[in-house]
């Protein structure tokens, strides 16, 4: 029998191979004037607030819904090493946000094309599918990495 992943029911893994190298969709992902232009869902802008992507740095951003809501962001930069990952935590601007869950971003290179893979890690199984169910997190993500790789194609 496989050894099944402990924390399988309480993350979300996406993989995308993208048309462009490492070192460029390392920085359209870290870049706030780039960042700006793909990062959300669709029909979904942007305002970044401060963008420092160093371990102990802060992103703050608000995305704007397509129907009109904000939706503040937080996220705390533990791990940057350029070109190949970054990890951070991830919330609302509500302190100890009980929805807050880690990120990491592995950029692999593949010559002109890079594999990114995104692993998103709740506090619990029920925190993991509230974001799935209340926020779409799934379909978001897929519309997310869609707009990234539209926009690799203009830079």
């Amino acid at each position: 029998m496989a050894n099944q992943d402990p924390n399988a029911d309480r993350e979300l893994r996406f993989s995308r191979l993208l048309n462009a190298p490492r070192e460029l969709v390392f920085k359209v992902w870290t870049s706030p004037e780039h960042v700006a232009k793909w990062w959300g869902p669709e029909g979904f802008t942007n305002t970044i607030h401060e963008m420092q992507v160093a371990p102990g740095g802060k992103w703050l951003l608000t995305m704007h819904g397509p129907d009109g809501r904000d939706y503040p962001n937080t996220i705390l930069y533990r791990e940057v090493i350029a070109p190949e990952k970054l990890s951070w935590w991830h919330g609302s601007d509500e302190p100890g946000d009980p929805n807050g869950f880690e990120v990491t971003v592995e950029f692999e290179d593949r010559g002109a094309q890079t594999l990114l893979t995104m692993r998103m890690l709740f506090a619990t199984a029920a925190a993991r599918d509230f974001v799935v169910r209340e926020y779409g997190a799934i379909e978001g993500n897929k519309q997310t990495m869609d707009r990234l790789e539209a926009y690799l194609a203009t830079v």
